[in-house]
């Protein structure tokens, strides 16, 4: 059976109870998306194109529970992620599997008119904020896209007003804690306003390393005109835990971006990076590091398009492998029609420490001005 397959039956048997347990902001994509997925035959496999080492259609296909009834499942926050970073003071909110739950005083240690919380409650509470922005970036037609559209029942929103700096890192901090294998959809929305400045660190961890787990990740970011985000990721869970990130950014006129993306520990990795740099004198800088041993598979994809003059972009790549670790790299550089005066960069380094570890690497570059 065709992993599209199982996850529409799913839907269809309990609309109803994923309805319920979520905001009416969030559910309105779920029936356009359950109609592109029952049109689906399949997730992409390996060896199509852009998916040459990676197929979605083999992370999808196992058997994964939803927590579709919402039950609170048990974890300590506190053994299970503690931050190393010497004097290192955050803004933390935690995701349990796909379930937002704030730090202590949260509220309280934001700067005015800063939101950060559950994207559910924030549906609740600000519907037209949310639903001007909720799922504009991510394409509804693309399967894994709509999959998180139809199941996804919580995530994180951030929103920074105009003007506003944020001093402190805004820190995410996603675990998985299950007793059987699980699957948690899980959302980003990030909207920057006008003149708007913030950090975002983002990190993965497994509390169970003996169950099987994946993450299906959907992360939209809107930066605004002159605004400075710093979007920071860093993967560190368990040899059984796989992860699909998706990274959709839109950067208005002299806006500044700034994408790093880190694996540590994981099983399989994909990561897709898709920024358009859409008002005139944007900048994007977009990193990666990968170090894997064992059996890690570590891919990244990016596609980064220049819509308009004076935009400046810059890639960097860098993997290590060890053992029989797999690693792979796909980047482009579009210049559309009229983007004038582009500057763009892409590099992709890898050290190969063994004579089992592999690496395919793939840039490429689209002018169209």
């Amino acid at each position: 059976m065709s992993s599209i397959l199982q996850y529409t039956e799913l839907y269809r048997d309990n609309a109803e109870l994923i309805d319920k347990g979520s905001a009416p902001v969030l559910n309105k994509l779920r029936r356009q998306a359950f109609d592109t997925l029952s049109e689906t035959a399949s997730f992409p496999a390996k060896h199509t194109e852009g998916f040459e080492k990676t197929s979605i259609e083999d992370l999808f296909a196992p058997d994964y529970g939803i927590n579709i009834l919402r039950k609170n499942l048990p974890v300590n926050l506190a053994a299970t992620f503690r931050c190393d970073v010497p004097r290192m003071s955050t803004l933390t909110g935690f995701v349990v599997n796909d379930a937002f739950i704030p730090g202590h005083d949260i509220e309280r240690k934001l700067p005015e008119g800063v939101i950060f919380c559950s994207l559910a409650k924030a549906a609740e509470q600000y519907p037209g904020l949310v639903e001007k922005h909720y799922g504009r970036l991510a394409p509804a037609g693309d399967a894994t896209v709509a999959l998180n559209n139809m199941l996804v029942q919580d995530g994180v929103f951030i929103y920074i007003p105009r003007n506003v700096i944020v001093e402190r890192p805004i820190q995410i901090v996603n675990i998985f804690s299950s007793p059987i294998p699980l699957m948690a959809l899980r959302r980003i929305l990030v909207v920057a306003e006008q003149g708007a400045k913030a950090s975002i660190l983002v990190c993965d961890h497994t509390n169970d390393t003996t169950q099987n787990y994946l993450s299906s990740q959907i992360i939209e970011i809107f930066a605004g005109p002159g605004s400075d985000i710093g979007f920071y990721d860093m993967e560190e869970s368990s040899p059984l835990t796989s992860r699909y990130s998706r990274l959709f950014a839109n950067q208005q006129q002299d806006s500044r971006l700034l994408v790093d993306g880190i694996t540590l520990a994981n099983g399989k990795t994909r990561n897709d990076y898709t920024i358009n740099l859409d008002g005139p004198n944007a900048e994007a800088m977009l990193g990666g590091m990968a170090i894997g041993s064992g059996n890690q598979h570590i891919d990244n994809n990016s596609q980064l398009t220049h819509t308009a003059p004076y935009c400046r972009s810059n890639q960097i790549f860098k993997y290590i492998l060890d053992d029989e670790a797999t690693g792979a790299f796909e980047g482009g550089i579009n210049v559309s029609h009229g983007a004038i005066k582009t500057q763009a960069y892409q590099s992709n380094r890898n050290l190969l420490a063994s004579q089992g570890a592999r690496m395919h690497t793939k840039p490429q570059l689209l002018i169209f001005c």
